[in-house]
């Protein structure tokens, strides 16, 4: 078998692989619940805090949701049997991973420009902190649905919210870091993970396995 045969072959629709379609639309549609909240606090905190790294972690939160809803339609009806549904759902995922990257950059030459420096909060160590918490075993469990169903788009939604924990944990750093005096640290965190939602994305669009 060719490297990632597996991700393009249609899949039987057995009884198990039905009911790990319907797993994956479920928890597709409670991360979408989450990240309502997620992304409304995040932000506010983040703009409060003047963080770089927050607000593109806030607002990377409706990228993921991108993800999430492109998943429910993938599963949903007709298309959860149909392999062009899947390439056209595997196709818009890698797309959310590129909607956040300029936002980032151009961020960070603006705020740097400005002379903004992120500043310690409350509310914004609190959501990320949760976030570290819960979204890495969201993220495994889309992993091993997307392998199951041989479904990239899946998988690649898993990788969105693993990225999205390794988010909240360079955001915590970075606040922390910021009570020290390393300001710079926040910006160089924002445009790290731009790369990384380049990278990824383009793993997604030309069919390969998404690792994190």
């Amino acid at each position: 078998m060719v490297p990632d045969q597996r991700i393009h072959e249609r899949p039987a629709a057995s009884a198990d692989w039905l009911r790990a379609a319907r797993a994956a639309r479920s928890l597709s549609v409670a991360t979408l619940a989450w990240l309502s909240v997620e992304s409304t606090l995040g932000l506010a905190a983040g703009f409060a805090a003047h963080s770089l790294a927050l607000i593109g972690w806030g607002l990377s939160a409706f990228v993921e949701a991108a993800a999430s809803l492109i998943v429910v339609w993938r599963f949903t009806g007709a298309r959860t049997l149909s392999p062009s549904a899947e390439k056209t759902a595997r196709k818009a995922v890698a797309v959310s991973f590129w909607l956040l990257a300029p936002y980032l950059v151009l961020h960070v030459a603006h705020d740097l420009d400005a002379g903004h420096r992120a500043t310690p909060s409350v509310l914004g160590i609190v959501v990320t902190a949760f976030s570290l918490v819960s979204m890495p075993a969201l993220g495994i469990a889309k992993r091993r649905l997307g392998a199951r169903l041989a479904s990239q788009a899946t998988s690649g939604e898993g990788t969105q919210n693993l990225i999205c924990a390794a988010m909240a944990a360079g955001v915590l750093v970075s606040l922390w870091l910021n009570t020290l005096g390393w300001w710079w640290v926040d910006p160089v965190v924002a445009v790290a993970l731009a790369a990384v939602a380049v990278r990824e994305g383009s793993r997604a669009w030309h069919g390969n396995e998404c690792c994190h």
